[in-house]
């Protein structure tokens, strides 16, 4: 199997060649019939980057949403709100005032490509992996694109893996 930088790469070209706006409406809907999203009141999505899959459609419904933040090498969670800045990592995220965690139902994880067992390839800095070995009691989802969703991929001991996966064909 692959190295993880050279399976980064390889997710990252093949992201490019996918349809991410069709893809990531097509999971959106399937997320509002997961009876665990209908039952969440509190849910964290991610801002996305480029060819990422972009779950900012949930934002309209009656929820209360939640993005990440960096701070040092750890993940805070702020609640959503328009007024965005730019990360280091050029990612957006909020400029509000951080809560506990402990009031997430669900947890949005981003991911690069995500295999049966729940693993996923991030960016590589662990800030998902640290945060989600804290919070291990809450329901995560990885949103992927079907073409990034394989059987099994390399991991490490601290990795952490998700309480399932959607794409657009599960």
């Amino acid at each position: 199997m692959d190295s993880k930088s050279d399976l980064r790469k390889i997710a990252k070209d093949l992201r490019k060649n996918l349809n991410i706006e069709e893809i990531s409406k097509t999971i959106c809907t399937k997320i509002r019939n997961l009876e665990d999203y209908k039952c969440a009141h509190n849910v964290m999505i991610f801002y996305p980057m480029k060819y990422e899959i972009d779950l900012r459609d949930l934002l309209n419904d009656n929820k209360n949403f939640y993005l990440p933040r960096t701070e040092g090498k750890n993940i805070i969670v702020c609640p959503y709100s328009a007024d965005l800045q730019k990360s280091d990592f050029g990612v957006m995220e909020p400029n509000t005032e951080p809560i506990d965690p402990n009031i997430l139902d669900l947890i949005f994880v981003p991911a690069l490509m995500a295999d049966k067992n729940g693993y996923r390839l991030g960016y590589g800095g662990g800030y998902y992996d640290r945060f989600l070995a804290k919070y291990s009691n809450i329901k995560t989802i990885i949103p992927i694109p079907k073409e990034l969703y394989f059987d099994e991929l390399p991991k490490e001991n601290f990795d952490v893996s998700a309480s399932a996966i959607i794409t657009e064909n599960n």
